[in-house]
């Protein structure tokens, strides 16, 4: 495989593209592939949902779910029983990824939709994880950054081709249509990854599974997600604490847990892989407040499904771009880059409080324009450290981790976006979105939603200076 690839070569992007590893990028890409453009065209099609078959109560939990799902898959391919190739885990998740989108394409109610959703997530989270799992089987180290770079540029790709696809399908129930598409693409890919990809690594001995951690981790999502769809604000706030009380009962069974679901020190801030994992989670709960921004575009903006959905894609666009630009950065100057972006994520989401919270029906493009300008910069933000908090996770987990850590990289980014898009819900739920006052409502949560979800960036912007201080 690539190891054989002269170090200079190896180093630049096309390298990927070789001969020797043409045909596994192609799979590991094509899996993310699958997982971002269904992102778009999700995002895209949840206010036609809506309109269509009700539901706006839930219209968070069409991500929670997905996301908590994700969780699960991402753990398995940790924790899979013994005999239980990487390869096979490919096959399972485009399965599931297909049937997913067939139910959902089949709902009558948004419960049937949700309940598809959570069967998606469940293949994303196995897909999404393989991808960073067979980096270090495919490509030598000089070539890590480089494939998490990758995996940016397909989300550039869903940009464009995912809310095109929602745009198309927006009207009436042909919504339905853009979830059947994805099936016979899901279900190819399931075919192709025996003879596409390596096997990977096989488990000859079995791993305990560290079920306690991953209850609590599942019970604290949904406590926040139920938060987001109770009326009463009282039971909000103690299932809020319920979900804090959660988390703190994971880390303390985590740290004494002889099977543990994290690798060694990503429960201490005293290691910098800890640190690492909770920039990576804080940076995805901020971003998920993206998921009410087609809505806000559509009932304040009077901007059209198709647009909104671009509108909103900018973001991945912007991840791409600076993953793109940041990519040859190593040592200290990535360390400048992770905190440079975490503070661009949290200046762009809290400076949508002034654009995006208002009445502009008649769609004026200077505020419009400039909520762009915002709505790019939340996402490059992100992608100006992404790739280079993969690779110092990548190098610093311990040889007899690597699963550990590559399904830990996409459980933080899971749950980040399933606590974020949970807790969009509570805040946008609770500041009017569902007051019979319309427009007055949307406006009052999009400021609050902006304004709030702008302080875990900031808390990100502090980790990464911390360790940029310390040196990693």
């Amino acid at each position: 495989m690539a190891e054989t690839t002269p170090q200079a070569e190896t180093a630049r992007l096309s390298a990927l593209f070789r001969r020797e590893a043409l045909l596994p990028t192609m799979m590991l890409g094509g899996g993310v592939a699958l997982h971002a453009v269904e992102t778009y065209i999700t995002a895209t099609l949840m206010p036609s949902i809506v309109r269509d078959i009700g539901g706006l109560s839930l219209f968070a939990w069409a991500t929670t779910l997905y996301v908590i799902a994700s969780v699960v898959g991402s753990i398995y391919v940790a924790v899979r029983p013994a005999g239980v190739s990487l390869n096979r885990c490919y096959v399972a998740g485009a399965a599931l990824f297909g049937a997913g989108s067939l139910i959902c394409a089949l709902a009558p109610v948004m419960e049937i939709v949700l309940a598809g959703r959570a069967v998606q997530g469940l293949g994303a989270g196995l897909l999404v994880t393989l991808g960073y799992a067979f980096i270090r089987f495919v490509y030598p180290e000089a070539l890590w950054a480089k494939a998490s770079t990758l995996y940016a540029a397909v989300w550039g790709i869903a940009t464009f081709v995912g809310p095109s696809i929602g745009g198309v399908f927006a009207g009436g129930s042909a919504w339905r249509e853009a979830f059947l598409i994805l099936v016979p693409i899901a279900l190819a890919m399931a075919a192709l990854a025996p003879r596409r990809l390596p096997s990977g690594e096989d488990r000859h001995a079995v791993t305990p599974a560290p079920f306690a951690q991953i209850g609590l981790i599942l019970v604290s999502a949904m406590l926040v997600s139920f938060a987001g769809s109770v009326q009463a604000v009282w039971l909000r706030a103690a299932l809020a604490v319920a979900a804090v009380a959660a988390v703190a009962g994971m880390v303390a069974a985590e740290r004494r847990a002889s099977a543990r679901l994290l690798p060694a020190g990503a429960v201490s801030l005293a290691s910098p892989l800890a640190r690492i994992y909770l920039i990576m989670l804080l940076m995805l709960v901020a971003l998920a407040s993206d998921i009410y921004i087609p809505y806000f575009l559509q009932e304040l903006h009077g901007v059209a499904p198709l647009a909104s959905g671009y509108l909103v894609a900018l973001l991945a666009l912007g991840w791409t771009a600076s993953a793109f630009l940041t990519a040859g950065l190593t040592g200290r100057r990535a360390l400048v880059s992770i905190a440079t972006g975490t503070l661009v994520e949290a200046l762009s989401t809290g400076l949508l409080v002034f654009l995006l919270a208002r009445h502009n029906p008649q769609a004026d493009i200077v505020v419009l324009a400039a909520a762009t300008v915002l709505i790019f910069g939340m996402g490059f933000g992100v992608g100006m450290g992404w790739a280079h908090l993969v690779t110092l996770v990548l190098k610093l987990a311990p040889d007899g981790e690597k699963d550990k850590a590559s399904a830990a990289i996409v459980t933080m980014q899971a749950l980040g976006t399933a606590f974020g898009a949970a807790l969009a819900g509570v805040v946008a739920n609770s500041t009017g979105l569902l007051d019979p006052g319309g427009v007055a409502g949307n406006i009052s949560a999009a400021a609050w939603l902006y304004g709030l979800f702008a302080l875990p960036g900031l808390a990100a912007f502090a980790l990464a200076v911390s360790l940029l201080r310390r040196g990693g």
